[in-house]
C-alpha cells in the first residue's frame, strides 16, 4: 500500500538528513545519557560546565571584534590610496604568519606590560596630581589579553574573507548605484554588503567554529575555560581519560551545534534569494 500523500514530504525530509548527522546525534545522546547515569562522569561534567560560559564569552566577543576589525582592514586593502592598501596588506601577511599560541604569549607577556607602561607615561601628570592611580600589569586581566590576541589573529584571516566577498560583487551594480546618486556609504550598505555577506557567510561560519576550538588556547594563560578546568580536575584526580573525554564532548556539542546553525542560515538565505529572483 503506498504511503499517504501527506506523509511523503516528511519521508523526503527524513531521507535528506545526512547519515553523519544522525550518527553524531545518536552518539551525543548516548554519551549524554552515560554522563547522567554515571556519578563519576556527572561530577566531571559539573566541574567543567562552569567554564562553558567563559569559552563562549571569549569566542563571541573575540569573533565580533575580529569581524569588525577585519572588515575595516578589508576596506583598507581595497583603498585607492596605495599607502593605505600596502599598510593593510602588510598587517594581514604578518599576522597570518604568526601562530595563535605565540601571539597569545606575546600579547600576555610583552605587549600588555608595554601598554601599561605607556599608559603610565601618558597619565603621569594626572598621577602626580593625585587624580589617577598608577596602573599595574596585573590590572590588565589575562582574559582580556587573550581576547585581544584572538582578535588580532583572526582579524587578518577575516579581512581576506571580506575582501574576497566584496570583490565578488558585480562592479556594474556598484557603478549603477553611483549613477543613481547614492553616496559611497549608501552603495556599500545597500548594494555591496548585502551581496558580499551571502558570499562570505560559509567561511565566516567555519572561522567561528575554529575560534571555539582555538579559544582553548587561552588555558595556557590560566583563564578558567573548559580546557583549563579539565586540566585542573584531571591533575587532582588523575582521571585523565574520563576528564578529557568530557572536554572533547563539550567542545563537540558546541562546534557541531554552531555548524548546523550556520548551515541552516545559509539555506534560509539561499531560499530568500531564490524567492527574490523568482
Amino acid at each position: 500500500m503506498p504511503a499517504p500523500v501527506t506523509a511523503r514530504p516528511a519521508l523526503a525530509a527524513l531521507s535528506a538528513v545526512p547519515w553523519w548527522l544522525v550518527a553524531a546525534v545518536l552518539l551525543a545522546v548516548a554519551f549524554g545519557l552515560a554522563i547522567a547515569a554515571d556519578e563519576g562522569y556527572a561530577a566531571i561534567f559539573n566541574a567543567l560546565s562552569a567554564g562553558i560560559g567563559t569559552t563562549l564569552f571569549v569566542t563571541v566577543v573575540a569573533f565580533l571584534m575580529a569581524a569588525l576589525l577585519g572588515l575595516a582592514v578589508a576596506g583598507a586593502m581595497l583603498s585607492g590610496r596605495r599607502i593605505v592598501r600596502e599598510a593593510a596588506t602588510f598587517y594581514v601577511e604578518i599576522v597570518r604568519g604568526i601562530p595563535v599560541l605565540v601571539l597569545l604569549f606575546y600579547m600576555a607577556f610583552v605587549a600588555a606590560p608595554a601598554l601599561v607602561a605607556a599608559w603610565n607615561v601618558v597619565t603621569q601628570p594626572l598621577q602626580a596630581a593625585g587624580l589617577l592611580a598608577p596602573a599595574g600589569v596585573r590590572d590588565f586581566d589575562l582574559l582580556w589579553r587573550a581576547v585581544v590576541a584572538l582578535v588580532i589573529s583572526y582579524s587578518a584571516f577575516l579581512a581576506e574573507i571580506f575582501r574576497a566577498g566584496i570583490q565578488a560583487v558585480d562592479r556594474g551594480q556598484v557603478e549603477a548605484a553611483k549613477a543613481l546618486g547614492l553616496t559611497r556609504v549608501q552603495v556599500f550598505r545597500l548594494v555591496v554588503f548585502p551581496q558580499a555577506i551571502r558570499t562570505v557567510l560559509p567561511p565566516l561560519g567555519n572561522d567561528f567554529v575554529a575560534m571555539i576550538k582555538d579559544s582553548s588556547l587561552v588555558s595556557v594563560l590560566g583563564v578558567q575555560d573548559v580546557t583549563q578546568l579539565g586540566k585542573i580536575y584531571s591533575s587532582g584526580t588523575f582521571l585523565f581519560f574520563e576528564t578529557y573525554t568530557v572536554v572533547a564532548y563539550i567542545y563537540l556539542l558546541m562546534t557541531v551545534s554552531l555548524s548546523l546553525a550556520v548551515r541552516a542560515l545559509e539555506k534560509r538565505l539561499r531560499r530568500h534569494e531564490a524567492l527574490r529572483g523568482g
